[in-house]
């Protein structure tokens, strides 16, 4: 027996009753969009999905009058109503939202009567690659002159359009650091903290570092001196979820990994300005305010209004993040068994981005190459083996955001390390000098690569230099590449 129809209003909350076929009917048009381009219309394989993407299509027009799935930024709509994908389908979700993008098709509709020939030359159509720059006009036209009637398409409109993930993941980083400013000035007035948005943005760091890690890493360049506390604590949740990922942590653990890292510092907005950006060495009496700041972070977080919403190793990590391997630094702790898996990771982030940041009290600005060879001289005693050896094989020989001089003579920016272990010292980077020493918008080379007639590797990596010796900002290639 066919259903009653079901409408939606503008922004309702979708019906369960539609939310289930709606993305089936997506899924199965996924496929087909996918295998279409790699048959013909008669193959057998073709033909079998075929039949299912219009059983589908059956089962959705039994509950819905309407056909329509609109594209609106990072969202896909169904007659009006926002789709939520699972993490097990987001994939096909992620795919079906930027083919649309590019073809620019901001809305597509499908008649109730379309027949199933008419739907699969529909997909054909739109599947089909464009090079053209008026992309959904050639989808119209073709559309038009095959006589492919019951499809419906509406050009996307400019704000429609879906950021580029890599505009979106610096959105979402200083997006990170505004929020962590605004929790800061709302305890300070005894506020609400609103720990659901901070959780949401940890799931879309989470999101964004299994997309596209290197580039996540790279962000960690950026430093901003006078919000030095916030932008550190938003870099040291990156590294960590990305370590956490590598020790094989469940995603539910790096959530909590990571909002524990966001949080790491939060003791500090108790810390007077003259104290923590002193230009000389702290006197005893400062130093004993300066190790105040677990304690106050960990009370802070404990009574927060929201404190349900927090994890208790949020707690764990405020109070030990300084605290040695060896039980040495400080707070003192009576119990030698008792430092939390999250405090020792965040332990090893926070001394890295810490000694790789310029700092008016520091004359020495470290690369990162050079950070990651004094953590391992304090290996065992300042870092746990483990973790500090995930974190080295993580960040390479030459971490992404290293400048490298090459036999070439070229100067190179680390923007990818090489996962194998016998290529770690060949990294893939971007060419930003001629071998003249000129700056240029080189290319990326693998440095892998070999010579054909040779035999030999094109390039090699002679030895890492420091950006501020060639007065360089490295931050400014990352966040540059999200403009393209």
């Amino acid at each position: 027996m066919t259903q009653s129809p079901t409408r939606q209003k503008p922004g309702e909350k979708i019906d369960p009753k539609l939310q289930k076929p709606a993305i089936n009917f997506l899924i199965r048009f996924y496929i087909v969009f996918k295998i279409i381009k790699l048959y013909s219309e008669n193959n057998e394989l073709i033909q079998e999905q075929v039949e299912l993407l219009h059983g589908d299509f059956q089962k959705l027009k039994e509950v819905s009058p309407e056909i329509s799935f609109k594209i609106r930024q990072e969202s896909i709509f169904f007659n009006q109503a926002r789709l939520k994908f699972s993490l097990t389908n987001y994939p096909i979700f992620k795919f079906l939202l930027e083919e649309f993008t590019k073809r620019e098709v901001g809305l597509m509709s499908i008649s109730p009567e379309i027949s199933k020939n008419n739907l699969m030359k529909a997909v054909a159509i739109i599947s089909q690659k464009r090079t053209g720059s008026s992309p959904f006009e050639e989808i119209v036209s073709d559309l038009e002159r095959q006589e492919i009637s019951g499809v419906t398409l509406e050009k996307m409109l400019a704000y429609e359009k879906l950021p580029s993930r890599l505009t979106s993941a610096v959105r979402l980083y200083f997006l990170s650091i505004l929020h962590l400013r605004d929790i800061s000035e709302r305890n300070k007035e005894n506020e609400q903290i609103r720990l659901n948005t901070t959780r949401r943005l940890i799931q879309s760091i989470y999101s964004h570092l299994v997309e596209n890690e290197a580039f996540l890493l790279g962000l960690t360049n950026v430093k901003n001196f006078d919000d030095y506390t916030f932008n550190h604590s938003v870099n040291v949740c990156l590294l960590a979820i990305a370590i956490g990922r590598r020790l094989g942590l469940s995603k539910t653990e790096l959530i909590e990994l990571g909002l524990a890292a966001f949080f790491h510092d939060l003791g500090k907005i108790e810390i007077p300005e003259e104290i923590l950006n002193k230009p000389g060495l702290l006197t005893d009496d400062e130093r004993k305010i300066m190790e105040l700041h677990p304690h106050q972070g960990a009370e802070k977080l404990v009574h927060l209004r929201e404190f349900r919403y927090l994890p208790l190793c949020a707690i764990h990590v405020a109070m030990e993040h300084h605290i040695r391997e060896d039980f040495s630094g400080y707070p003192k702790y009576r119990l030698r068994n008792e430092v939390n898996l999250y405090s020792r990771i965040v332990k090893a982030c926070d001394f890295f981005d810490a000694i790789t940041t310029k700092r008016v009290y520091r004359k020495k600005v470290y690369t990162r190459a050079e950070a990651l060879s004094m953590m391992l001289e304090n290996v065992g005693t300042e870092f746990n083996p483990v973790i500090l050896k995930t974190f080295v094989q993580m960040m390479g020989v030459f971490p992404v955001g290293s400048l490298a001089l090459l036999s070439t003579g070229e100067i190179g920016l680390v923007v990818e390390t090489n996962p194998d272990i016998k290529y770690l010292v060949r990294p893939k980077v971007k060419i930003i000098t001629d071998p003249e020493g000129n700056k240029i918008d080189g290319e990326i080379v693998d440095l892998t690569e070999i010579q054909p007639d040779t035999k030999r590797f094109k390039r090699t990596v002679i030895k890492e230099i420091n950006p501020e010796d060639y007065n360089l900002n490295v931050a400014d290639y990352f966040l540059a590449q999200a403009e393209d």
